[in-house]
């Protein structure tokens, strides 16, 4: 490269782990991006202190130290490489790339080396580790001359790895030279008061620049004290204490929750702070909407000059999620997201849904979409391979909801389910206007398909994306579900079918139509084996009608000779695994054939899916093709009688 060099496979050590990644050395400074996305690390060449070479096992390192105190390990270089950057520092940045030594003697003696907020601990000259000062905790002297270093165990450090740092020992003897003290103050005592005043130890060896008393966090769940800090923001809880760099923040979010007196406030963190084996990805802070505050920012004038004048003011008034939102972002450097274009019935930010059992809200946003408050969930637009609207089974209030099915380009699906349908518009047109695409309604426009259905309750409208889902979920796909039929409805506006499977069906399938696998079996059910037996039927249907004082819709009669509806990948697949699934399991209901059959289907690859896929389309071609000659006849005069029975 003639601007600088570019490398593969480079592993950036410290917080959060080991992770691999990119990295660009270039006149302009250092860019390392992370594999498969996330935060990348940008240094000016301004801001760099000092670069150094160590050699580790397999491989060479390259520390770069920042003028904040930020310390930067990159692993993975060749040591051809070593030579070329060599060069290229000294030619391009005009700095002089010096090399570290390890100790691999394993001796536990030597001396410590206090640089910056690193300390190092050298071995003969050699170094033989060295700790960030920034995640240490606490800092304890166990008698006179240990000195115990407690880190961070559940904010950011080692959240990706196993097994993380948790405390270290120092034994400094009376004897040791280094930290000379008196007799009331013992050289460990110095070693303490010395890693206290470069360390952020307690209080990060500052005060607080503003601190949120009382603060509702959501996930980790609790009450906790926020303290922001020049470098970091802590969480102090009554059980928990996190400790979170600026470094790790990727993005703020600011989202106002209708019609309620709250305000969400959202951290999003790469790498994620850890609690226990749990991992936590988003901070969700929980603000009441109208509080007020008035706060005054303990900045010095000389630093407030230098640093943060053109990002902060030394004073705040007003709604406190607000004026939090504003000092973090002007401490930190990140970006703060707010709703966009998208607005609910309810003239709010978002729509009512629940994941994985959970209640909660999602909010529509310019570039992503992000359900709160549990679990919180971000998923940015270039990440969905399609979305798709879905319909609740019939019955009941499910009339009333629709689902939103999220599918990503990793084969990951996110199912957000009972949104009210008057937002159905609202979201199919934000959506639409972000260009996603939308895996939905079969062959039905948007016009004509669900948002038919969600505009009314007219009887005589039929959904065929409910009846794709129906086939889908393993429920019967009935001869009379067609467009020339019009299903009955009950008292609660869900579809009644009377009317069992007729001979043709059984014929065609080797067996007899299999019940719903999500419907109850109905009683006085008989098969329509000829025209006098639907006759007799009918007859008994209407006298026990006007016995109970009832009277029922007449329905519509199929023409016979309309042609039969192409039949849907799952449909193929359930004849020819039905007999499989009975034989294995001998004695089974028909709706427990019907369940394990959409279980099976739901399982399967889109490749294993393929050959019923495909049987399908030959058949839909074949039911278009029929219906267009069909359309073209003259329509017999009694398809509707006005009542149930067939003339002979």
């Amino acid at each position: 490269m003639t601007d600088g060099h570019l490398f593969n496979n480079i592993t950036l050590g410290g917080r959060g782990g080991t992770n691999p990644g990119q990295i660009k050395i270039y006149s302009g400074g250092i860019l390392w991006k992370r594999q498969g996305g996330g935060k990348s690390i940008e240094v000016d060449k301004s801001d760099i202190v000092s670069v150094t070479w160590m050699k580790v096992p397999k491989s060479n390192q390259l520390g770069v130290q920042i003028k904040d105190g930020l310390f930067y390990k990159f692993t993975g270089f060749r040591d051809q490489d070593v030579v070329s950057l060599t060069s290229f520092f000294q030619n391009t940045f005009g700095i002089t790339v010096k090399e570290k030594q390890l100790s691999v003697s394993g001796r536990n003696w030597g001396e410590v080396d206090l640089n910056g907020n690193m300390l190092a601990f050298m071995v003969g000259s050699k170094q033989a580790f060295e700790v960030p000062l920034a995640d240490v905790s606490q800092t304890n002297l166990q008698g006179k001359n240990d000195v115990i270093l407690e880190f961070h165990v559940d904010d950011t450090t080692g959240a990706n790895e196993k097994d993380s740092l948790m405390e270290i020992s120092f034994h400094i003897p009376n004897s040791n030279t280094q930290f000379v003290g008196d007799e009331n103050c013992p050289p460990a005592q110095v070693f303490r008061d010395k890693i206290i005043s470069v360390a952020d130890v307690g209080a990060g060896g500052e005060d607080a620049v503003v601190t949120f008393d009382g603060i509702a966090i959501l996930t980790p769940r609790g009450r906790y004290s926020v303290e922001l800090h020049l470098s970091f923001l802590r969480l102090q809880g009554q059980a928990n204490d996190f400790k979170i760099q600026y470094s790790s923040v990727v993005r703020l979010f600011l989202l106002p929750k209708s019609n309620q007196p709250h305000t969400f406030v959202v951290i999003s963190l790469d790498p994620p702070i850890r609690k226990g084996q749990t991992l936590y990805p988003h901070i969700v802070m929980q603000f009441e909407t109208d509080y007020v505050v008035e706060s005054e920012l303990a900045l010095s004038e000389d630093l407030y000059n230098s640093k943060f004048k053109d990002r902060l003011e030394l004073s705040y008034k007003g709604l406190i999620h607000e004026v939090f939102t504003t000092v973090l972002r002007g401490l930190s450097g990140a970006k703060v997201t707010k709703p966009g274009k998208f607005r609910s019935c309810q003239d709010g930010y978002a729509v009512k849904s629940s994941l994985k059992a959970e209640d909660g809200i999602l909010y529509p946003l310019e570039k992503s979409f992000f359900f709160l408050p549990k679990p919180p969930t971000l998923i940015t637009h270039e990440e969905i391979d399609y979305v798709e609207f879905e319909r609740h089974a019939a019955g009941g209030s499910n009339m009333h909801y629709f689902d939103l099915l999220i599918r990503l380009k990793s084969d990951q699906e996110h199912l957000f389910r009972n949104i009210q349908r008057n937002e159905y518009h609202n979201l199919y047109g934000f959506i639409s206007s972000k260009g996603l695409k939308i895996m939905n309604l079969g062959d039905a426009q948007p016009t004509t398909g669900v948002a038919k259905v969600l505009e009314g309750d007219d009887d005589d409208a039929v959904d065929p994306h409910l009846e794709r889902i129906r086939n889908e979920a393993g429920e019967d796909e009935s001869d009379e579900e067609d467009e020339d039929f019009v299903a009955e409805k009950d008292d609660e506006g869900s579809p009644t079918d009377d009317s069992g499977a007729d001979d043709s069906d059984a014929s065609q399938s080797g067996d007899e139509k299999e019940i719903p696998a999500k419907k109850e079996p109905k009683k006085d059910l008989s098969s329509k084996a000829s025209a006098s037996t639907s006759t007799s039927t009918s007859k008994k249907k209407s006298k026990d009608a006007d016995e109970d004082g009832k009277k029922k819709k007449q329905k519509k009669k199929k023409d016979p000779n309309a042609p039969k509806r192409g039949m849907s990948g799952f449909m193929f697949f359930s004849q020819m695994e039905r007999e499989n699934i009975k034989k294995a399991n001998p004695g089974i209901s028909f709706t427990d054939v019907a369940k394990l059959l959409g279980e099976n289907w739901k399982k399967m690859s889109a490749e294993e899916k393929e050959p019923y896929e495909a049987k399908a389309r030959v058949d839909k071609k074949r039911y278009e093709d029929e219906k267009i000659v069909y359309n073209a006849q003259p329509q017999p005069m009694n398809i509707d009688s006005g009542n149930e029975s067939d003339s002979a």
